[in-house]
């Protein structure tokens, strides 16, 4: 596979952690899980394409309602994340396979899938028209598109929270307006441009508000593994005073979140739906 940044990015500290934070984020974006599941009938036989599969959540949540005939390929460039999904997998019946790979340069089989779903995976795409064109070639005729991707920073508040908190103790690095990243997919009208260069016909971009959670004994694990604090957390060269100071910065700022042992918080999206003409 091609050494590019994402690759370089999930297949080092970064894919490690989203590992170790797996019940976390299962638990937090497990509404995000259900909400795509739904989009796939009960007891179809599709064959559906889960994109940024991560760690399988939403893949096996789909593969569970699979009938006959139906199967589900989780695909994520990191290689942990996989492997993790694939342990997961084995626990189950379901219709599933993991597949290591990055989607924006995989040779996928034309016209092989029904349906093409993505939590949380596509803003990470460095040529995005090149990855959904891509897609949609994999994408029978009548085939669809459903992804979910974060709205702009102001409208995320809990996602910005650790950042804003820790960034006069730490030189953080500064985000892409335009990606590849967690918000490169702000801008409505560049998702429509997007999609729509790439080939998909039928598109829609609307907005999602969901309310989501994790136990407030999670929060600090939450904090040290993830985001652009938790990369600057797990560097060995950042002393264990500093460490700790941060730490206790950032948990205190989340406490408007914090509902007894709940933190809980609005995520705004976009949900991203197209059709292969």
């Amino acid at each position: 596979m091609t050494d590019t940044t994402q690759h370089a990015l999930w297949n080092g500290p970064a894919g490690d952690a989203w590992v170790q934070a797996q019940p976390v984020l299962d638990d937090m974006f497990a509404p995000f899980a259900e909400y795509l599941a739904q989009g796939v009938p009960p007891g179809s036989p599709w064959k559906v394409l889960d994109v940024g599969c991560g760690t399988g959540a939403v893949s096996l949540a789909i593969a569970a309602r699979l009938g006959a005939g139906g199967h589900c390929t989780g695909l994520d460039i990191s290689a942990a994340m996989i492997a993790m999904a694939r342990k997961r997998a084995r626990s189950t019946a379901h219709p599933v396979e993991f597949i290591a790979a990055d989607a924006q340069r995989h040779a996928f089989a034309p016209a092989a899938v029904d349906h093409v779903v993505s939590r949380f995976g596509v803003m990470f795409f460095d040529d995005p028209v090149q990855a959904f064109t891509g897609l949609r070639v994999a994408t029978r005729s009548g085939g669809t598109l459903h992804a979910l991707a974060w709205r702009a920073p102001d409208e995320n508040a809990f996602m910005t929270t650790a950042e804003r908190a820790a960034a006069p103790l730490l030189a953080l690095p500064p985000r892409s307006a335009d990606g590849p990243g967690q918000f490169a997919f702000a801008d409505r009208q560049r998702v429509l441009d997007i999609l729509a260069d790439s080939g998909w016909r039928d598109i829609e971009v609307t907005a999602v508000d969901q309310v989501c959670s994790i136990r407030t004994a999670d929060l600090q694990r939450y904090v040290s593994l993830l985001g652009p604090v938790g990369g600057m957390l797990r560097d060995p060269r950042i002393d264990a005073a500093l460490r700790a100071q941060v730490l206790q910065v950032v948990v205190e700022a989340f406490a408007p979140f914090v509902q007894g042992d709940r933190v809980a918080f609005g995520a705004a999206c976009w949900a991203l739906r197209a059709v292969a003409p």
